[in-house]
């Protein structure tokens, strides 16, 4: 299913601030006393400002042999395939943030399955956690993040294609598991530089 052309552009929240959310002063950054990083420090009224890795969650949506992806509308990566994921939200689990992203993403309904893989990205300060889950019926619609979704099969899967390479990780492993006959809770780093795992043949 596609949807209209749209030009969205999103600007996430900087690592680093330059004035104090407390007091509205300068930041000043440097190492705390009783403490090893860097953080931006309010020598006005003492405030620390702390920046800790950001979630990503999302589902591996599957209807039969078929896998649901959808087609960024916005940067980074637009026009490139992804699973339904993005950034948690304040008061929500991970499970629920996962079907929330995959409603508003890609507007499909789903149940729920368990959690599958969690990918650590440390050189972007994230977390990536996808979870498996089953379309409830064919009706869905791409959101206003995505241009088109769709269901593939895995010979059909875009590899050179995909937005990210933790979403290609965690194909490759909901593939190689279903090849096997039997699914488990996958962890890993995926590392600056680094290639992620071959594209499992098809049985």
């Amino acid at each position: 299913m596609t949807a209209p052309q749209r030009a969205l552009t999103y600007f996430p929240a900087p690592r680093t601030q330059r004035y104090c959310s407390q007091c509205g002063n300068l930041l000043a950054r440097r190492i705390p006393d009783d403490d090893n990083r860097v953080r931006d420090l309010c020598d006005h009224c003492g405030a620390i400002h702390y920046q800790n890795p950001r979630m990503v969650l999302g589902t591996i949506p599957v209807w039969e042999k078929q896998i649901l992806l959808c087609r960024r509308a916005i940067e980074p990566r637009h026009g490139y395939w992804t699973l339904p994921a993005g950034f948690m939200e304040l008061g929500e689990t991970t499970a629920q943030g996962a079907a929330r992203e995959t409603q508003e993403e890609a507007g499909a309904r789903i149940e729920m399955g368990p959690l599958f893989a969690v990918l650590d990205i440390p050189h972007v300060d994230q977390v990536h956690f996808f979870y498996l889950a089953r379309l409830a019926d064919l009706e869905f619609e791409p959101g206003p993040e995505s241009l088109e979704a769709r269901l593939f099969e895995e010979d059909e899967i875009p590899w050179d294609d995909l937005a990210f390479r933790s979403v290609a990780t965690a194909l490759q492993l909901f593939f190689a598991d279903r090849a096997r006959g039997s699914f488990q809770i996958h962890t890993d780093t995926l590392q600056r530089g680094i290639e992620p795992l071959p594209v499992p043949p098809t049985p």
